[in-house]
């Protein structure tokens, strides 16, 4: 029995399960695909109900989870394969090159600000550009460079070269390669969290046609102090203030074209968005054009009364039909009031699609390097009466991967999963 577990993803889900299962006494393995842990939620402004940052949450715990003496984070890597049973995984692991050395590097960023290699950053929805030398967000974990090869000039053309000359901790390694890694697990732990829909493919509605149409994510980048425009709230199109906010749920969700799930938080991240848009300026209005209002949550009735109440947000029960733009490039949403019964056209400023969030890009891949099955909307699939283990004996899924979650619920499944683990390792319940 090997008494080491494997948590893949770490976000939110993934940090709690580390976290938990090092406290035992367990060794931990995190493996991340991104530079960074920390996931969606570190992409995120603040968190419903309780409008707290959502940094100041999350950073505490991937500093603690970056330092526990018995976690070891593998970023910038992925699952290649899986074999052996419960209790003895063999998994190998794929390391990919940051060409940059982890254990040099100070991340002081003298590297970023002369790099001349510009693309639109990942981590802020390509709403503004980054280096191809780069710290994926400013509190990464861990605090170290990675050079997009990509868009390299020294890995691409053989030229330039600068960051290397210019690092004094000489931590750049243009040579660097891909490794591979091979972990002895009794337990694996699935985190891998959500993708949101991409709204393009609904012509209807405008995304990327007109410049003042964007998404949920992007307007979390947009409105966070640490986003493209230092959280002001302003439209794309000519960075003036925004008055006047619209917000269309189920942008992709409770479809059957696309996705046939309530992703079960858009109504309430709409709602938090609409709130924050006032608390900044107190002359914003908006209004959420909804299909069913789904608040489920401890608070979230409230919360929502709250929004009505205190921040300027009307509630309309709606269907919208399509988004066109005015000679100003003020988008205006065409609907049918479903309570008045006729049809109604209001002029925004910027118009936010609350899109779905869905298992991630991949999910099929992973499942079948893990050997799991997945339902047919692609979450993986876990027993009726075990909601937490998958059909893979000794491997189990936490968080949105396994189905529509906030983070909450998400972090109490994480816990739960641990404890499954644990169970496993210990001997304690198979």
């Amino acid at each position: 029995m090997a008494e080491e577990v494997l948590v893949i993803g770490g976000g939110a889900a993934g940090i709690q399960a580390a976290l938990d299962l090092a406290d035992t006494g367990l060794k931990v393995h995190v493996v991340e695909k991104k530079p960074s842990i920390g996931g969606r939620m570190a992409q995120l402004d603040k968190t419903f109900p309780t409008n707290d940052c959502a940094l100041c949450i999350l950073a505490p715990k991937m500093a603690e989870c970056s330092r526990h003496p018995n976690i070891t984070l593998h970023t910038y890597s992925e699952v290649q394969e899986v074999t052996g049973s419960l209790g003895n995984f063999s998994v190998r692991v794929l390391k990919r090159p940051r060409f940059v050395n982890e254990d040099a590097c100070t991340g002081c960023g003298d590297c970023f600000r002369k790099c001349p290699a510009k693309v639109p950053d990942e981590f802020d929805m390509s709403l503004r550009m980054r280096e191809a030398i780069h710290m994926y967000f400013l509190q990464a974990v861990p605090a170290v460079a990675t050079i997009d090869p990509e868009r390299c000039l020294y890995l691409t053309k053989g030229r330039c070269g600068i960051c290397a000359k210019i690092c004094q901790a000489g931590a750049v390694n243009y040579d660097q390669q891909s490794q591979e890694i091979t972990l002895d697990v009794g337990a694996i732990v699935v985190a891998v969290g959500f993708d949101p829909f991409d709204p393009a493919v609904l012509k209807q509605y405008g995304y990327g046609k007109y410049r003042n149409v964007i998404t949920s994510m992007e307007y979390e980048r947009l409105i966070s102090a640490s986003g493209p425009t230092g959280g002001h709230l302003l439209r794309l199109s000519d960075r003036e203030p925004v008055k006047r906010l619209g917000f269309l749920q189920c942008v992709g969700s409770r479809s059957l074209q696309h996705h046939r799930f309530c992703s079960s938080v858009c109504c309430m991240y709409a709602s938090k968005e609409a709130i924050l848009a006032n608390e900044h300026d107190p002359e914003v209005r908006s209004t959420i054009y909804y299909t069913d209002l789904r608040a489920a949550g401890k608070g979230f009735q409230e919360y929502t009364s709250r929004a009505e109440r205190d921040y300027n947000v009307t509630y309309v029960r709606s269907r919208v039909a399509e988004i066109v733009q005015d000679e100003d490039e003020n988008p205006v949403i065409c609907f049918e009031d479903l309570v008045a019964g006729k049809p109604g056209r209001d002029t925004v400023d910027l118009a936010v699609l609350a899109v779905s969030l869905a298992p991630r890009r991949g999910a099929q891949e992973l499942a079948s390097v893990l050997g799991v099955e997945l339902d047919d909307d692609n979450f993986i699939k876990t027993e009726p009466f075990s909601p937490l283990d998958t059909t893979r004996p000794g491997v189990f899924a936490c968080g949105y991967c396994r189905g529509p979650a906030d983070i909450p619920e998400s972090v109490a499944q994480a816990s739960g999963a641990a404890a499954r683990a644990a169970e496993v390792i210990m001997g304690a319940a198979v």
